[in-house]
């Protein structure tokens, strides 16, 4: 009977134990539920009460895209449901819907709702003109980058930026968040500079847009000989930070930025993917999967690495999206890339330009543009491995991250 008792009173002890480790249990995921809803993040433009009265009785002109959405409602209607004064509406490459593919021209004006002007920042008309300007008292930024060089929507920013000072006009830049938030590749040379690398950069800057702008402005534009007015430029800009922002979290992005970066897989290949567009290999386009596959017609390719996902494509003529890729309606052999490293992955390049049956033209002028350097190509071209090349701009990268440190908000 006394060990019956003691039986029940264990039982009950256990109980207890159980019940008590269950509220600390449910307390401590309470309390994570907490700290993740209160650490939520903020982008820029979602906090209105920071710009919205910099804005009253202004003129507006907003740079803006499909991306730039506050809650799933565009910021163009949630400044006009504010009473915002809007009177243009910017766009720069692939338009306000991002409905256009790269490097398609986009010219001429239309118009938003209440006859809000819409001007493209891309093809002949990339830096707004005095008379544009002159319309305005403020310009508002708000678009979603990928924190490469050759995305030319901070190519738009520093051509805004230009001409905000020139006529003496506010710059507001809405801070987002870089989903390559790192720094790597081959610094852009003198030689090399176009729309899709205007500044001395590496292919990768590690910097948000807001940061970009401040370190364009400081460093940038005053390295630059166009007669750009100092004293225009001194209190030009101002950055909406973001809240709850860390520079090693990993940002999905809620809205993807253009046609052809449709997964943020695609998003993370990019820095490296890109620089086939220089070459006559396919990356996709035209596919379902543009980004994420490599290859070309009769591609050859013997490994017993099981890694390596081999597929078969035929790029097809897709509206506004892919409307001529390389290779249209030809089988291509390749593989999936899945790139999971904070580097430029040169080892695709250099594979396939081996594999490749006519070396002879394999590297155009654009190669040179998007890596940012022409001694690459010759590197490639004289057998060089990816971490000879590598070690090659390690110089140029280090003095970069100095100045890029000045510069860091978060």
């Amino acid at each position: 009977m006394q060990n019956f008792s003691k039986n029940i009173i264990n039982l009950q002890f256990d109980a207890n134990e159980r019940n008590t480790m269950k509220k600390i249990f449910l307390l401590l995921v309470a309390m994570l539920v907490w700290q993740f809803v209160s650490a939520q993040l903020v982008k820029g433009d979602e906090r209105l009460e920071e710009y919205l009265p910099m804005l009253e009785n202004k003129s507006v002109g907003v740079v803006c895209n499909h991306t730039s959405l506050i809650n799933s409602v565009h910021l163009a209607d949630t400044l006009l449901s504010n009473g915002v004064n809007i009177t243009v509406l910017f766009t720069p490459e692939h338009g306000l819907k991002g409905t256009q593919e790269a490097g398609k021209l986009i010219n001429g004006i239309s118009y938003y709702k209440d006859s809000i002007k819409i001007i493209s920042l891309y093809g002949k008309n990339k830096k707004p003109t005095e008379e544009q300007m002159n319309e305005l008292d403020i310009v508002l930024f708000d678009l979603q980058d990928v924190g490469c060089r050759f995305y030319t929507y901070i190519s738009t920013l520093e051509y805004v930026m230009e001409a905000c000072i020139e006529t003496g006009k506010k710059l507001i830049v809405l801070d987002r968040p870089n989903p390559n938030n790192f720094v790597a590749g081959p610094v852009l040379q003198n030689d090399c500079k176009s729309f899709v690398g205007m500044q001395n950069i590496p292919i990768c800057y590690g910097l948000t847009i807001g940061e970009y702008a401040l370190m364009l402005l400081d460093v940038g534009l005053e390295a630059s000989d166009k007669g750009i007015d100092t004293l225009n430029k001194k209190n030009i800009l101002t950055v909406i930070e973001m809240q709850n922002y860390k520079r090693d979290s990993i940002y999905a992005l809620d809205v993807f930025p253009s046609p052809n970066l449709q997964s943020m897989q695609a998003i993370k290949n990019y820095p490296t993917l890109c620089l086939f567009e220089g070459t006559p290999i396919s990356i996709g386009r035209g596919t379902d999967s543009p980004f994420e596959i490599v290859g070309f017609p009769n591609y050859n390719l013997k490994t017993s690495n099981q890694k390596i996902k081999t597929i078969s494509f035929i790029p097809k003529s897709i509206k506004g999206v892919a409307e001529n890729p390389p290779f249209k309606d030809k089988k291509c052999r390749g593989e999936v890339i899945t790139i999971r490293s904070d580097e430029i992955e040169l080892e695709y390049i250099i594979k396939m330009y081996k594999a490749y049956p006519k070396k002879e033209g394999f590297f155009t002028r654009m190669f040179d543009l998007l890596t940012g350097d022409k001694m690459i190509k010759e590197q490639i071209i004289a057998g060089k491995s990816a971490e000879e090349i590598k070690k090659s701009w390690e110089n140029d990268l280090n003095a970069y991250k100095e100045v890029r440190n000045r510069y860091l908000i978060y």
